[in-house]
Formats: C-alpha cells, structure tokens, sequence
C-alpha cells in the first residue's frame, strides 16, 4: 500500500497538542481547548431515503474497487468465499473544528476514515464481506465537551448511520448471518444500533458478535438494554465484546469524567459502574492472557505505509473497573498515544490476531446452533 493506512487521526491530533511536556502535564484540557467547535451546531436535513442504495456512499461493500476492509498483512490473503456480512461503523475521522459534523463528500476525512478501516475493519474480512458507510460524523471535539451543540451531532451521525444499516439489511441476503463492529464514535453508534434494532428484535438471532470496541458499555446502566448479552465464553454467538486499552499507569478520566455524568440506555446513572471488559485475547470477560496468547498485533513500518503482524509481544488485562491493561512496558507500536496512556488508537491493532481468531470462532459456534 503506497498511502499511510493507520493512524491518521491520532497523528494530526498530536500536531495540534504541540510541545511534548505540555501534552503529558495539560493533555485533556489542551485538546478541548484545540479541537471542540466554536460555531454553533447548523440543522442538516436527511440524506435521500435510497441514498445508501448508491455504491458511492460506501467507503467499503463487495464490488468496491481497492476496498480498505480487504487489505490484510504480508503473506496473508483474503479468503475468496465469504460467510457472513459484516456492518463496520468506522471512528471519527474528521478533526476540524469549524462545524460540528463532517461533509459526506470531505475528502480529507473519509481518506483518514480509509486508513482506519484498513487497521480495524480488515480484521474480519475472512469470515464476511465489510460494508462501512460514509456517515456525516460528528468532529473529534464533540466528545471533550458536554455542550447540548455535541449532543445534535452525534443525533445527526448517528441518523445516517441508522439509514445505512436499514439499507444493508436490505441489500444481504435475510438468512446471512451479521457481525457488528466499530470503534470509538462508531462504537457509540452501534450501542444505539443495538437498542433500537436489535434488542427484542428477531434480528438479534442472526446476529454472531457485536464487537463494541474503543467504547464504554456499562454492564449494569446499559448492557440489559441492548438486546445481547455480554460474551463470557470464548466459543459463545449471539453476545457483546467491548474493550478500551491502556498501558500503566492507566488515568481513564478522559473517559470516564464524560461518561460518569451521563444515564445509561435503561435509565440508570452511569457513575462508577463496571463496564465489560473482553479481553480480545481469551474472547472472555475479566481474564489475564500473557504475551505469548496475542495471535498477532500490528507494527507499521517507518512509512506507515504497511504493518507487519507479529504473535506474542502483547499481553492483556482487565483492571477493576472494566479498562484493559497492557502492562507498564508495551512494545513500540507506534507514537500517538492519547493522555492517560490511552491506546484508543492501537484498541485493535494490538490485537489483531486474535480478533480474527475470536470472529472466526464465533461464526462457527453460530452455525452450529
């Protein structure tokens, strides 16, 4: 691959933070500072009911040309028969702060939003086909702030997202089974998804994994209202996975200074609540797995225009509250880690492998219900 396919977004946000002492004392609130919008959220109107019908308005589905979901490390190809269909909502990628949501036609945005499904989304291109829509994303700095202006953007994303997956639906064949998957915005917008189409639905039978990564879900204020219940078996269909990463000494606050203000999907506060916790290396809830389980994390070469796949060099961790540690000293995987030692950008490049592993296996504990 001759473009840079990983980490986009978390290399333009660290040129915004400037120097390296004031990002490591003031990270948090230099980037409310730099990236949330100080224009006032404009109404959008709806995209055209047939909109998603159109090729166009994909960054991924069967027949796109130079698709960013097929691409797969050196020496690993795509299998040619694909099982299942895979929904993939992608994470934000549009980082200015001069509006609230993204153009579907900015280039710069659904470039980086590329990247990203190279990275995220092609680590289920072996057991289905990905189909990941354009949305009108809200910006990066609508989740640094709990201005009413962030709430209506992500309404407005999450709109056309609803729209997308009504028209996938549509398009695959009504027997296929389905995988779920996003990461971070996307993931926010799949935990809705999962309210609104799944929960009491008779979809939720076709439904092998929903894979909401780079997302707090709490297990008391929100899981009982999505519809599926948390995996807690490696070879277990029809559940949640969710998962964020950290190093040591982990500082969540980021995080969970937004999130702890917030009720969850039933109702409830969600201030400390435990979240789930997958750990993606054992495809189960609260477990420890050493460096030498990891089926594969994913390291750029000094281009970023490749990465090659390694076994064994991450090991994995759930911590009390829900947030997934990977030790005091994880591999150079790259350079743009968020404050906290947040690896939100990395959530499934260092565990590529075993993701892969992990949605293999289900689909065939799926089939064989």
């Amino acid at each position: 691959m001759a473009r840079k396919f990983l980490y986009g977004v978390a290399i333009l946000v660290m040129l915004a933070l400037g120097g390296t002492f004031a990002f490591r004392m003031f990270g948090a609130e230099i980037l409310r500072w730099s990236m949330v919008p100080s224009a006032r959220f404009a109404d959008q109107p709806a995209v055209a009911p047939d909109a998603y019908a159109q090729p166009d308005m994909w960054l991924a589905r069967p027949g796109t040309a130079n698709d960013p979901a097929r691409w797969t490390p050196p020496g690993m190809g795509v299998p040619a028969r694909a099982e299942a269909a895979v929904f993939f909502i992608h994470p934000t990628s549009y980082l200015r702060k001069n509006q609230w949501n993204a153009p579907l036609a900015d280039e710069e945005a659904n470039a980086r939003a590329a990247l990203f499904l190279r990275g995220q989304a092609s680590a289920f291109n072996a057991m289905g086909e990905v189909w990941a829509p354009r949305y009108r994303q809200a910006t990066f700095g609508a989740f640094l702030t709990t201005v009413s202006d962030a709430e209506r953007a992500l309404d407005l994303a999450y709109a056309d997202v609803l729209q997308a997956f009504d028209s996938f639906l549509s398009q695959v064949d009504p027997n296929r089974p389905i995988v779920l998957a996003g990461h971070s915005q996307g993931s926010l917008h799949l935990t809705r998804l999962l309210h609104d189409r799944v929960a009491g639905k008779p979809l939720a039978r076709r439904i092998v994994a929903a894979y909401v990564v780079g997302w707090p879900v709490s297990r008391t204020a929100d899981l009982p209202a999505l519809g599926l219940p948390e995996c807690t078996a490696a070879d277990q269909p029809g559940c949640i996975l969710s998962w964020q990463a950290f190093a040591e000494p982990a500082d969540p606050r980021l995080i969970t200074d937004t999130f702890d203000a917030t009720n969850g999907f039933t109702g409830a506060s969600r201030k400390g609540t435990p979240l789930i916790c997958t750990n993606p290396i054992t495809g189960t809830p609260g477990a420890d797995a050493p460096a030498s389980a990891n089926q594969g994390t994913l390291f750029p070469n000094a281009n970023l225009t490749n990465a090659t796949l390694e076994p064994g060099r991450v090991a994995a961790r759930c911590d009390g509250r829900g947030f997934l540690l990977i030790g005091a000293s994880p591999p150079d995987v790259g350079s743009y880690v968020l404050p906290g030692n947040n690896y939100h950008v990395y959530d499934y490049s260092l565990f590529w492998g075993s993701v892969r592993a992990d949605a293999a296996r289900r689909l065939k504990a799926w089939k064989a219900q």
